[in-house]
């Protein structure tokens, strides 16, 4: 396993990192196979793990909480809020109110009494970027969390929130969690640079597409994954863009096969070979899945290697831009645009 400084922190981790969005109700997998995977994980060398408190309702931090109990100090354990938590209106986003309630709510089903990273789900338009951060603060003054970051936010918001940070003379975001792989290339135009001219820590998730680099889909070959059970439209080759998704895997596996390298192995090195990303944050559901991703721990994909996958996806282009999830409000809701 090789580590990073995760940003300015000083604070060293493993360069693939255990997100646990699968535990429970999401994967469908059980708290002994949960535990099965933090230990395997552990022993390899890994030393982040992420959840948050959206995963399963609370499920995956309860079930992560149990996997990590009595080994805690050797853990970088990060979380998240935002994302609604039920019906109730409040019960969502990143005010002060809010923020304040679902972080204890966090700690009570970790077991613990602090998280080393907690990070905003996702951008939430309704609430000022000074009282998020403020609340940030006083938080980590408080000793509840260590570290705070973003996730999946545009280039242009982590801008507005780190001069907020020092206008403010607040703490300030030190790390991003935005999707990236080698079909989701568009934060090289903007994200990953705005995160190195700050110093930010970056955690990728998604660096499989879903699992379209897993080596799982190919063409001509019955898609069976988990994920395209109940995300079927992802997987139709129907539509324009999945079909330009598996053009690309199947150059891409040509690209794996004559350097002697697995889909994974391949998918896992390039999101970790860029000079802005700190750890690939990889999902697994069973035993399985995780030790055909830990094989990927010390994959260094040499320069004619990411030249050829280039030529397959250029530098900063989407595959499938409609599944980003950091759009600008704007482009989504025709009201915003119109006087």
């Amino acid at each position: 396993m090789q580590y990073r400084t995760l940003g300015r922190t000083g604070v060293q981790v493993s360069t693939l990192a255990l997100g646990a969005m699968n535990f429970g109700r999401i994967g469908d997998t059980s708290q002994d196979e949960a535990t099965a995977i933090v230990d395997a994980a552990l022993e390899a060398g890994v030393n982040l793990i992420d959840t948050a408190d959206w995963y399963g309702e609370g499920e995956s931090e309860e079930m992560v909480g149990k996997a990590v109990a009595g080994r805690r100090d050797d853990i970088v354990l990060a979380t998240k809020a935002a994302m609604p938590m039920g019906d109730e209106r409040n019960h969502r986003g990143s005010s002060r109110r809010w923020l304040v309630t679902a972080l204890d709510d966090s700690l009570r089903r970790l077991g613990v009494d602090h998280v080393d990273l907690y990070q905003i789900h996702r951008w939430d338009p309704a609430t000022s970027d000074e009282e998020t951060l403020s609340a940030l603060t006083d938080l980590q003054r408080a000793g509840k969390i260590r570290y705070f970051g973003s996730s999946t936010f545009p280039a242009y918001r982590i801008v507005q929130a780190q001069w907020a940070a020092r206008e403010h003379r607040l703490g300030r975001y030190v790390t991003e969690q935005p999707s990236y792989s080698v079909l989701q290339r568009g934060i090289e135009s903007d994200v990953l640079p705005v995160a190195e001219e700050y110093g930010m820590g970056v955690l990728v998730w998604s660096p499989l597409a879903s699992g379209w680099l897993s080596g799982a889909v190919r063409r001509g070959k019955d898609v069976t994954t988990h994920r395209s059970a109940f995300m079927p439209e992802r997987f139709d080759t129907a539509l324009p863009a999945n079909r330009a998704r598996l053009d690309a895997v199947e150059r891409l596996a040509g690209i794996a096969d004559a350097a002697g390298l697995t889909m994974i192995q391949l998918a896992l090195g390039f999101a970790t070979a860029h000079p802005a990303v700190t750890s690939a944050l990889v999902g697994p559901r069973t035993l399985d899945h995780l030790h055909s991703q830990l094989a990927a721990a010390d994959t260094v994909l040499p320069a004619d290697v990411l030249d050829a996958i280039d030529s397959v996806v250029a530098p900063g282009t989407d595959l499938a831009a409609h599944e980003k999830f950091d759009t600008p409000p704007a482009l989504l809701d025709a009201s915003l645009r119109r006087r």
